[in-house]
């Protein structure tokens, strides 16, 4: 029998948290449940403690007082022990109903993270009223798909099933939001195993507020996309801001070329100087790039034979 752990991150969600645990109790009463209670000023942790002890549910409420999901689902998956983890949003936009057609690949052995794709059947599409959200989805998505030769659909999905292997052998190094991408990355970098399951995906409840932020969001996709290509492209990352500044040495050093071309003799040194520069730092890049890519393959190597190890 699979011990299944269900977790539901939860910020200042009173309004959906007792909802959300009752709908996916009913569907699997012998999953264990933990509300992460991330630092709410409103009755959450309360509510999420009554509903699990008038359900009789198996687990409980865990605090964690550092501000992000992130921060949740760390604390999470260092206390809870389980064969399968069940990641979702505590705001009743996620069908409860399909939690079973979402672990079943994870207890087959068919993967090792399973997605709910919320855009595949067009409700998110329908109930998303942020365009510069659905903008950005869509490009990091691209990016994502470009440079791992992946075809995910739902990049950002909040409800998400987990092996053991995973979950244990992934650090989660970021704070906010941006889990969603970054598990994402990691199962693609690491080379786990990923199936993505078309869900339904409903609007808040009214009275329930999202605490996305299309401004401060925005620049978490910016940051993701350059995280992305710094950390797991790096010769991408540096070998492209080296041929910027090729670019710009080249511009630079026109009126200085045409100097020598002219008289033989530079007029324009200040020019000439700068353009030394940048094409100094032209090369430090491609090195530096070079470098971090031998380490980043380095480090490959060294994640996989720790998993034959285990």
């Amino acid at each position: 029998m699979n011990r299944v752990a269900i977790i539901l991150p939860a910020y200042n969600e009173e309004r959906t948290i007792a909802d959300t645990i009752r709908v996916f109790h009913a569907a699997m009463p012998s999953a264990e449940f933990w509300v992460v209670n991330n630092n709410s000023s409103d009755a959450t942790e309360r509510l999420a403690r009554e509903t699990l002890a008038e359900l009789k549910a198996a687990g409980g409420v865990l605090v964690e007082p550092r501000q992000g999901k992130g921060n949740a689902l760390r604390r999470a998956f260092h206390r809870v022990d389980a064969d399968v983890y069940v990641m979702v949003d505590a705001d009743m936009t996620y069908p409860a109903d399909r939690l079973g057609d979402l672990i079943r690949p994870i207890v087959e052995d068919r993967a090792d993270m399973v997605v709910g794709d919320r855009l595949s059947l067009g409700h998110y599409a329908r109930q998303n009223r942020r365009p510069l959200h659905d903008a950005g989805n869509r490009l990091v998505q691209g990016l994502v798909n470009l440079l791992f030769r992946a075809s995910l659909v739902d990049i950002m999905s909040g409800y998400r099933a987990f092996s053991r292997t995973f979950v244990k052998n992934y650090p989660i190094l970021v704070e906010g939001f941006e889990i969603e991408t970054d598990m994402t990355l990691h199962a693609l970098d690491k080379r786990f195993r990923i199936v993505e399951i078309p869900v339904a995906y409903h609007a808040r409840p009214e009275g329930s507020v999202s605490k996305l932020n299309t401004l401060s969001d925005g620049a978490r996709v910016l940051s993701t996309i350059a995280r992305i290509l710094r950390y797991y492209r790096p010769l991408v990352f540096f070998g492209g801001a080296s041929a910027l500044f090729v670019l710009l040495g080249l511009v630079t050093a026109v009126p200085v070329f045409g100097d020598w071309i002219r008289e033989r003799y530079i007029h324009h040194v200040p020019l000439a100087i700068l353009a030394t520069g940048l094409m100094l730092v032209a090369v430090m890049c491609m090195a530096v790039g070079l470098i971090l890519d031998s380490i980043s393959d380095q480090d490959k190597r060294n994640f996989e034979r720790e998993m034959l190890h285990k």
